[in-house]
């Protein structure tokens, strides 16, 4: 609703009382009917800021406990806004009556779930294969369900660095005194730590945001000690062994068709500590942020995730990536959101800006405004369907164009129509939350509807926020990084751990096989990735048993 235009009359309470008698006598007077618009006028601008710090409290408590849901359905809650008793499909009627049908299975996981289990055949401890069959006179016992065998799992509890202690017998001679100690049994290693230890403490704090003081005292209870220093001597060591793999993640992602990329704010101790010196200096303008970007780069269908921490924003980061682009590749498409800090100077991109963001506004303001915000995000939900079917159906990139051409142009047509209309006379206020929602988005409007001009340009930047929640986790957690190294050796394990997570690739694993074979990883960076360094070992298995 639009503000009414700044206008004053001084009049007291008396004259108001009187005027409204006269207005119940039918006897209005000259200058009543002016009188009378500007309280009207009043009473419309302050109804329209009482929305307004309405809507700004909704804001705040969801920054404060967070959002439960952002979906259409559960955001339009205006009863003339419900969808009629005929629209409810029998599966929603079974759920309000709690006769849904369980799915298959309850949610547990089956035994091919459990990949990183031990594996033990046991034999049976009575028969073996061709002996005669206890039952029948003539039958004979074969090997029954080989590759697909009856599994009973039986889970261990341990501390996740677990430790043995190898007790060397010693013999002394009674004579010479020469003393004689047990050789460590074959395969035992020869240092205290394994590899293995270095991937698993990599896992917990780059994968799980656990600090390393919480894992000391996880590990002190479980009776085998690891101080968080020994902690981050291990991760430090290993990744001077491993960082040719995430270098080679950053030359890949530089060739991405497709690059999503945001930051989020990371506390560095050495730079707060270079803060303090530049805050004393009135005439030093220098830069006291200090942020970690996330980027995630698509290349022939892999995602390759990327993080740096520092002072540079995100557009700055993602230049730095593009340095590394072969000359004759064209420029990538770039989704972000609608700041400024993320594009990158000096490259050129073709910038989408994200549907998500833009929607949000309207969320925000949904119970103040329902149906203008019905028709928003109804519009919004079935491009989002749109575009959901082309993924079920594994639509190529131009395919995907065809039908959101088809299917999405039509909508968005009409939505920037609608908002067009309501602006243009004057039916909202500019400066209202609903206002500022239809200028975010008409202001954006050629980069929020790339995708219905360009194949492979994505609706939103949601793949990169997810991942931007592996740092926001460990800020929460650990709070800082201490010094700049400890940020980049965080940013190198969060890199390759978050890229083996989007390939669907055991990170812990392909961690411990970087370890083993570091002198390999720095010869030819290339054939250890994540989707390839199977191969290697399998020809290296090979070799070993010819």
């Amino acid at each position: 609703m639009k503000k009414a235009e700044e206008q004053t009359i001084d009049v007291s309470p008396e004259e108001l009382l009187a005027l409204v008698e006269r207005a119940e006598e039918g006897k209005l007077r000259e200058g009543d009917a002016q009188l009378i618009a500007v309280i009207v006028k009043l009473i419309i601008g302050l109804h329209s800021e009482l929305l307004e710090k309405s809507t700004s409290i909704k804001r705040l408590k969801k920054i404060l406990f967070g959002s439960t849901s952002e979906k259409t359905a559960k955001v339009l809650t205006d009863p003339e806004c419900e969808p009629n008793a005929e629209e409810t499909t029998k599966d929603e009627e079974q759920t309000d009556r709690g006769e849904k049908e369980k799915p298959k299975g309850h949610g547990r996981n089956g035994s091919d779930k459990y990949t990183g289990a031990e594996k033990i055949r046991v034999d049976h401890a009575e028969l073996k294969s061709g002996d005669p069959c206890p039952v029948c006179p003539n039958g004979t016992l074969y090997e029954f369900r080989r590759n697909n065998p009856v599994v009973k799992l039986r889970l261990i509890g341990t501390a996740p660095v677990q430790g043995k202690a190898y007790e060397l017998q010693s013999l002394r001679c009674n004579l010479c005194q020469e003393v004689f100690t047990a050789a460590m049994p074959e395969g035992s290693g020869d240092e205290k730590y394994d590899g293995s230890v270095g991937s698993i403490i990599a896992m917990l704090k780059y994968g799980s945001g656990l600090p390393f003081y919480r894992l000391e005292k996880l590990q002190e209870n479980a009776g085998v000690p690891l101080p968080d220093a020994t902690q981050w001597d291990i991760v430090e060591k290993m990744d001077r062994l491993t960082y040719p793999a995430a270098d080679e993640l950053v030359r890949q992602g530089a060739q991405g068709t497709l690059v999503y990329n945001d930051d989020t704010v990371m506390k560095v101790l050495e730079l707060m500590k270079e803060n303090k010196e530049i805050r004393k200096d009135t005439k030093d303008k220098s830069r006291t942020g200090m942020f970690t970007t996330g980027i995630i780069s698509v290349v022939d269908g892999r995602r390759i995730a990327l993080f740096y921490t520092g002072r540079n924003y995100a557009g700055e980061n993602l230049g730095l990536l593009l340095l590394h682009r072969d000359p004759d590749r064209g420029p990538p498409i770039q989704m972000c959101d609608g700041l400024s800090q993320n594009i990158p100077d000096g490259f050129a991109t073709m910038l989408a800006n994200c549907m998500a963001h833009a929607r949000r506004n309207f969320v925000d303001v949904a119970e103040i405004f329902p149906h203008e915000c019905r028709f928003v995000l109804e519009i919004l939900r079935d491009v989002y369907k749109t575009d959901a079917i082309a993924k079920v159906q594994q639509m190529s990139d131009e395919q995907r164009l065809l039908f959101h051409q088809r299917e999405s142009r039509p909508l968005m047509e009409k939505l920037k129509s609608w908002i067009e209309e309501l602006t243009q006379e004057k039916k909202v206020e500019p400066n209202s939350s609903m206002g500022e929602a239809f200028t975010y988005m008409l202001k954006r409007w050629e980069k929020l509807t790339l995708f219905l001009r360009i194949p492979g340009a994505p609706l939103d930047n949601n793949i990169c926020e997810a991942a931007l929640k592996r740092i926001i986790l460990l800020r929460k957690n650990s709070l800082f990084y201490r010094t700049l190294h400890g940020a980049h050796v965080g940013d190198r394990y969060m890199s390759i751990i978050h890229t083996c997570y989007l390939n669907g690739v055991n990170a812990f694993v392909y961690l411990n096989a970087l370890e083993e074979h570091s002198r390999q990883l720095s010869e030819n960076p290339q054939l250890w990735m994540p989707w390839n360094y199977h191969e290697q070992l399998d020809d290296r298995a090979n070799e070993n048993t010819a």
